[in-house]
């Protein structure tokens, strides 16, 4: 039996040693760049790899009350990076002179879809006036029963 002890903690020992290494390396990558968004995956590879070595550390050292912390830190790096992305896209937008507003969403949304998008606007506005736009010339009530009966 303490052969397999031993022969975990030296597992358990191997494996953060590697970790360590992966997370210099992770570190070199986030300064070197050579863009932004290897900077940011490099800070999010920084801190997945740190919050395996606090586990391995949690199962080697027996103590429960580093998976506490393990997962407060995943919180904290899941929100550090949110908010390098919402920095980043913020900084790209405004050296493309563009500004994230709800019509520039709409706007690109109605590139990517014109056909759903424009019926949606159609039927935001008056009813009858989309069925004749459509060409259709029934009354909106009827058609809207007719869709709930086709389900």
């Amino acid at each position: 039996m303490e052969q397999i002890i031993s022969a975990y903690h030296i597992l358990f020992l191997v494996a953060v040693l590697v970790l360590a290494v992966l997370v210099i390396l992770s570190i070199l990558r986030s300064v070197r760049g050579p863009r932004t968004a290897d900077r940011i995956i490099a800070v999010n590879m920084v801190g997945t790899q740190i919050i395996t070595i606090i586990a391995i550390l949690s199962v080697y050292l027996n103590e429960n009350y580093l998976v506490d912390i393990c997962l407060i830190y995943a919180m904290i790096s899941f929100l550090g990076v949110v908010v390098l992305c919402k920095v980043y896209t913020g900084v790209y937008l405004q050296k493309k002179h563009m500004k994230a507003t709800m019509e520039a969403i709409e706007d690109n949304v109605a590139r990517q879809h014109p056909v759903v998008i424009a019926e949606e606007h159609d039927n935001s506005r008056n009813p009858v006036e989309a069925a004749e736009k459509h060409g259709d010339s029934r009354n909106p009530v009827e058609m809207k029963t007719e869709r709930e009966d086709a389900k």
